[in-house]
């Protein structure tokens, strides 16, 4: 069975492997998704940078929750990896406001939580935001 992130067979996760510019989670290495499938880069979490993303791999679900953010009520589940369990960002389930629907069944990646294409991982800029999660150009 496929999660639509990673793939599950008799109760066994599958890690996929990707091949090209790829994000992975920081602390266990695990791949998480091509920089070809970034739609923007111009969002923002409470640690900074986050980007959104049509496709991610590899990551398994939480709850569903209304969460409240800059650009309005959003229904959201949590997104973790498969390797380690970390959490790594969030997936529009969906969006109150019309002007947001774009978002729905995309995913979020906080870049402070995974390693860039390169390697290196994100340091905390002046651009931190005390608040909540979102875009700051929707």
């Amino acid at each position: 069975m496929q999660l639509g992130i990673g793939i599950i067979i008799m109760g066994r996760v599958y890690v996929v492997s990707l091949e090209g510019s790829i994000y992975s989670c920081k602390h266990f290495k695990t791949h998480l998704a091509l920089s070809d499938h970034i739609i923007s880069k111009a969002f923002h979490c409470r640690h900074g940078k986050a980007y959104l993303f049509d496709k991610v791999v590899n990551v398994t679900v939480g709850e569903k929750e209304e969460r409240m953010m800059i650009t309005g009520m959003h229904t959201v589940v949590d997104i973790f990896c498969v390797g380690c369990g970390s959490i790594v960002g969030w997936k529009y389930e969906s969006a109150h406001e019309k002007i947001q629907k774009y978002k729905e069944g995309k995913f979020i990646l906080e870049r402070f939580k995974v390693l860039g294409p390169d390697g290196s991982m994100y340091v905390f800029g002046q651009e931190v935001q005390a608040g909540g999660s979102d875009a700051d150009d929707a």
